[in-house]
C-alpha cells in the first residue's frame, strides 16, 4: 500500500474540477440543510465516538452573487468556502451555474457533550440535550499573536447588548477604553464570557471575519448564530476548546477523514499525525492509500471516504498492512 504523495503526478489545472467531483463520489448530494441536526441515539456511549452530520447541498449561483453569499446563506465560514474552491476568486466566481456546498462535518468526540470548539476547523458544536440535537456554527478566532487558547472552560456570564471594555494593550489602537452597545461594537449584540479570563463567545459587527483569524483571541459568530446559541446555552455550560486538524470516523462500512490546515502550526507532520490517529483507532488496515493521500493533500475541510471498497477488503490480507510507526521510519514519505 503506497502512501507516497510525492510520487503522484499533480495537475493544478484540474484542482477545481477535482474538488467538485471528489465529495460527490463519496456522498449523495442532498437538497435540504439545517444548522442543527437530530441525534437519534442520545446517550453517553453513542456520543463518545466521532460521527457524521449534514450532507452536500447544491446551489445555483445567480448573477452578481459571490461565494461569500453562498457561505452566509448556508452558515459556512469564509475558510470553508475558500478551501473547497481553491483557485476561485470568491468575489468573482463563474456565475449562472450549480455549485456544490460543503455542509457536511465530522462531529469530534467530546468528554462533556456540551460545547466543542475546534480551532483548525473554525467551527463550534453544541449538544442541546433538551431537544436531543447538535447545533454547529462557523467561527472567527484569534489571529497570529492573539491565538485563541486551548483548554476546557465554563460559561460564567451572559450579556445582551454588551459594552466592550477594551484591554489596556489595545487602548492606543482604539483611542478609547470602552465601546458601548451599538453598530461600532465588535462584540455584536450578545456576549457569553468564559472562565478563561478575558475570553468569550460573542457576535460581531463584521460578519466577513467569520471563518478567518481576525480576533484578539475571542470566538465570534455570525449575528444570527450567536442569537440562537445565546438563548439555548445556560451559565455553567462546559466549553471544550480543542486543536484537531484531522478528524476521522467510521460510518457503516466505510472510514471518512476530514482534514483542515494547521492554522497555528502546531503539527510538525500532518500526514504522520493522521496515520497515527488511524492506527490508534484501529482503522489503518482499512485505508486506501490513494484516497488517503488525496484528502491529506487537499486539506479542504470536507469529510471524504478513505477506506477501500468492501470487495477489496474481502480479498486483502490485513496482516500485510503497514502500521503508522512503519511510515514514520520511511524517509521517502
Amino acid at each position: 500500500m503506497d502512501f507516497d504523495t510525492k510520487k503522484r503526478n499533480g495537475n493544478k489545472g484540474k484542482c477545481w474540477s477535482l474538488l467538485l467531483i471528489l465529495p460527490a463520489l463519496y456522498f449523495a448530494v442532498t437538497t435540504c440543510y439545517s444548522a442543527d441536526f437530530p441525534l437519534e441515539k442520545w446517550g453517553k456511549d453513542s456520543l463518545d465516538s466521532p460521527f457524521l452530520i449534514g450532507g452536500m447541498k447544491t446551489y445555483f449561483l445567480k448573477n452578481k452573487e459571490t461565494l461569500l453569499d453562498i457561505a452566509r446563506r448556508f452558515d459556512l465560514g469564509y475558510n470553508e468556502i475558500s478551501l473547497y474552491y481553491k483557485g476561485v476568486d470568491p468575489w468573482l466566481p463563474p456565475r449562472e451555474r450549480v455549485y456544490l456546498v460543503p455542509t457536511l462535518w465530522i462531529v469530534p468526540p467530546s468528554k462533556y457533550k456540551q460545547i466543542i470548539i475546534n480551532i483548525p476547523e473554525l467551527r463550534l458544536y453544541y449538544f442541546y440535550k433538551k431537544e436531543k440535537r447538535v447545533y454547529t456554527f462557523p467561527l472567527g478566532i484569534g489571529d497570529e499573536g492573539w491565538e485563541t487558547p486551548i483548554g476546557t472552560a465554563r460559561i460564567i456570564e451572559k450579556r445582551k447588548h454588551p459594552t466592550w471594555h477594551i484591554p489596556k494593550s489595545l487602548w492606543d489602537k482604539y483611542k478609547v477604553k470602552s465601546i458601548p452597545p451599538g453598530p461600532e461594537n465588535p462584540l455584536g449584540d450578545y456576549w457569553m464570557g468564559l472562565s478563561i479570563r478575558g475570553y468569550g463567545i460573542h457576535g460581531t459587527n463584521s460578519p466577513w471575519g467569520v471563518g478567518r483569524l481576525v480576533s484578539h483571541g475571542c470566538i465570534r459568530l455570525y449575528p444570527e448564530d450567536i442569537e440562537v446559541l445565546f438563548y439555548r446555552v445556560p451559565i455553567g455550560t462546559r466549553v471544550e476548546i480543542i486543536y484537531e486538524p484531522v478528524k476521522v470516523c467510521k460510518s457503516d462500512t466505510h472510514v471518512y477523514m476530514e482534514v483542515h490546515p494547521d492554522v497555528y502550526d502546531k503539527i510538525p507532520d500532518l500526514k504522520h499525525y493522521a496515520l497515527q490517529k488511524l492506527e490508534d483507532m484501529g482503522l489503518l488496515h482499512l485505508i486506501d492509500a490513494k484516497l488517503f493521500n488525496l484528502v491529506i493533500k487537499e486539506q479542504n475541510g470536507v469529510p471524504a471516504r478513505i477506506s477501500r471498497s468492501i470487495d477489496e477488503d474481502n480479498h486483502k490480507d490485513v496482516s500485510l498492512q503497514p502500521t503508522a510507526s512503519f511510515f514514520k521510519n520511511d524517509t521517502d514519505l
